[in-house]
């Protein structure tokens, strides 16, 4: 598949389209209002806030796991956000393929950062609030912290294609000898 996709010109554009919908769900687990529900709507959480409805919000900032988990997210996004546009620069000509190793080193770091708030995030909250002690009520990691890990998968899945790609230099430039697999005696 590496090889087949590495072959076709217009293949290798996939990897900055991944980095793009992993931007894409990134914000929306930054401005998504989904990370946590209760059962009964009767709490909701983002990144940023948590309600315990109607109307009594208190901001999750006032704590530092709130803190980290957020910067480690915003971090992690303004990483994507410059691999991606050094994706472009890196796939458009040989000069540039130098930076493809470099781009999958920093994708691999914006998914440990966004792994380490999606864990610190959960942890902290059920620890925090006492969830637990709310008998009756089921609380569910709700669409946008899904978002989040889903920008996560992609990144880790983008990091390690970006790091293999230079072992492919020769067939990204359309210098490498076709390859046959049946060969006459």
């Amino acid at each position: 598949m590496l090889g087949c996709g590495l072959a076709c010109e217009r293949c290798r554009w996939i990897l900055p389209l991944l980095l793009f919908s992993a931007i894409v769900f990134d914000i929306i687990a930054l401005a998504g209002h989904g990370w946590l529900k209760s059962d009964h709507d009767s709490q909701e959480s983002s990144l940023w806030w948590r309600c315990i409805l109607p109307n009594n919000c208190e901001s999750l900032m006032d704590y530092a796991w709130g803190k980290a988990a957020a910067a480690l997210l915003v971090c992690g996004f303004i990483i994507l956000l410059i691999c991606f546009i050094l994706s472009f620069f890196a796939l458009c000509g040989s000069q540039m393929l130098v930076l493809l190793r470099m781009i999958g080193g920093l994708l691999a770091l914006a998914a440990v950062f966004q792994i380490i708030c999606l864990i610190i995030y959960p942890v902290n909250y059920n620890q925090t609030f006492q969830l637990s002690k709310n008998a009756g009520i089921t609380y569910i990691y709700n669409w946008a912290y899904g978002f989040g890990w889903a920008a996560t998968i992609i990144l880790t899945g983008c990091a390690f294609f970006f790091c293999c790609l230079p072992n492919y230099a020769d067939d990204l430039l359309g210098n490498a000898k076709p390859r046959y697999f049946y060969t006459s005696p």
